[in-house]
């Protein structure tokens, strides 16, 4: 009996010690709210690729051929889309379309590249197309819209001081782009003006979900002319400094055809030329073209161009690359982009990357 009464001593003492170590040494692994806001979330991969881990990585079980890039920054917590977008797609070894060199003699052979954003100002504006990051909870606000039939439907939750493309006074596209970083959810205005009740009055406007990779439905514009998101093309400042940017670029042209192409959603122009590129057009820089050289904020701007390429959204001047505007970017810097012309560039078929026609996630 004695031994049996130490035997349950011994035991209570065993497991006082256990329990000790396990408050004394909680878990490593994140919990599911500190992974959150550790990495941003990932959509699974299709029935035809293997599922993807929340680090990008392909989950267990799996057998790839090489291990996926790190995700660039994210959206102040939220993704820029979903790792699976069609904007993430590297389309470096992707075959060049037949009318290649039709559309680049369209937008501009001897055209030079430049960076349509930067530090400082321009004509008392910014330098850029800003976005505006608001928390979980920021009120919303009534929107009327001159294309009410293309836009989303209000309200969205624009602060009475929100960033306007060009500043408060521009005129101009006077983009507004506001990230809700608690829903995550991404509210787009063209030609935006505040009201004097809190109230804005745009152009048109679109909501995306940052976590989907829903489109626009066929045929509707949105805050650009290609029916896309305009933030999702941007070139950021926090992407650059980190050594990489891992998604395709915004880029205007001068003239556009009547026709767009997956993922755009709407045209803008009544020309029927095949020589002019359509609305979602993906060109790249040719790989051949050598960017040693460039300064490294132009470096690693122009080597997302050869892996992630440009996507054709508005019409403009030709190869101006999107921005958002950011004191800590050297516009000397920038303006070495000017080296590349439109002779470096190519047009790519994307057909093969589409799931389906209505969604931006690739094969």
């Amino acid at each position: 009996m004695r031994r049996y009464r130490w035997a349950l001593v011994a035991a209570a003492v065993v497991l006082l010690i256990t329990g000790y170590l396990v408050v004394a040494h909680p878990s490593t692994h994140p919990t599911a709210a500190q992974a959150h806001f550790a990495d941003p979330p990932t959509v699974a991969g299709s029935a035809t690729e293997p599922a993807r881990s929340p680090s990008g990585s392909p989950s267990p079980g799996a057998t790839p051929t090489k291990a996926a890039p790190p995700a660039g920054p994210g959206l102040h917590g939220c993704p820029n889309l979903p790792a699976n977008n069609v904007w993430h797609a590297d389309v470096s070894h992707l075959p060049t379309l037949a009318s290649s060199t039709a559309y680049v003699a369209s937008i501009g052979a001897a055209a030079r590249v430049k960076a349509d954003f930067g530090a400082g100002l321009w004509d008392g504006g910014p330098i850029g197309i800003p976005v505006t990051y608001v928390p979980a909870g920021q009120p919303k606000v009534p929107v009327s819209f001159d294309y009410a039939e293309d836009s989303d439907r209000g309200p969205y939750p624009v602060p009475r001081g929100a960033l306007v493309e060009g500043g408060p006074a521009a005129g101009g596209d006077r983009h507004v782009l506001v990230v809700d970083t608690g829903a995550c959810r991404l509210y787009e205005l063209w030609n935006a003006h505040p009201a004097a009740d809190g109230s804005w009055h745009a152009g048109s406007g679109a909501v995306f979900d940052l976590r989907g990779n829903g489109l626009r439905p066929a045929g509707l514009t949105s805050a650009d002319a290609a029916g896309l998101p305009v933030v999702a093309g941007l070139v950021r400042y926090e992407e650059v400094a980190a050594g990489r940017i891992d998604h395709a670029i915004r880029v205007t042209v001068p003239h556009s055809q009547r026709r767009y192409l997956w993922p755009a959603r709407h045209f803008a122009s009544s020309s029927t030329d095949p020589a002019l590129p359509p609305m979602g057009l993906r060109l790249r820089l040719k790989a051949g073209v050598d960017i040693a050289k460039l300064p490294a904020q132009a470096r690693v701007i122009a080597q997302a161009m050869k892996t992630y390429g440009v996507i054709v959204a508005d019409n403009g001047s030709a190869w101006y690359l999107s921005g958002a505007p950011d004191d800590r970017w050297s516009n000397d810097t920038l303006r070495a982009l000017g080296g590349l012309t439109g002779n470096d560039f190519e047009a790519v078929d994307t057909s093969g990357l589409m799931l389906t026609k209505d969604s931006g996630e690739t094969r």
